[in-house]
């Protein structure tokens, strides 16, 4: 078993002014020693918001985040295998009225794919799929 993190447990423990080294001790503290990963989907939501930053003191804060946490991560990506799951789910949920958001549609089916977890701090839209373990911190 592993753990995805979600982009948004990595933003909130970035702007907590956290470490990649406190982030990974405080999951290991709360979920025990599995592997842990980030999705190549969350790996652009991370990206995205790099890139969005209007400041160049913290676009170069959240580069040097982001590459201190790929130091230390594997990217799990997003393949054939998962897009079919991902669209089997968004079929099945939304003939059920759920909608469930694109990109965490995405690292959810990545997660499920090789039977990992997700850590989040979005709860809402991740526990809308079924059979995927939702963990935060």
């Amino acid at each position: 078993m592993g753990l995805i993190l979600d982009s948004s447990i990595v933003i909130d423990s970035e702007r907590r002014g956290d470490t990649v080294v406190q982030l990974l001790r405080k999951v290991v503290s709360v979920t025990g020693d599995q592997k842990v990963a980030l999705s190549s989907v969350g790996l652009t939501e991370l990206t995205h918001a790099t890139y969005r930053a209007k400041l160049p003191s913290v676009q170069l804060r959240h580069e040097y985040f982001l590459q201190s946490l790929l130091a230390e991560l594997d990217v799990v990506p997003y393949t054939k295998n998962t897009a079919l799951l991902a669209g089997r789910i968004d079929g099945e949920q939304r003939t059920l009225g759920i909608a469930i958001p694109s990109m965490d549609l995405l690292i959810g089916a990545t997660a499920l794919e090789i039977g990992y977890s997700i850590l989040t701090v979005n709860l809402r839209h991740f526990r809308l799929i079924p059979g995927l373990t939702v963990l935060t911190l």
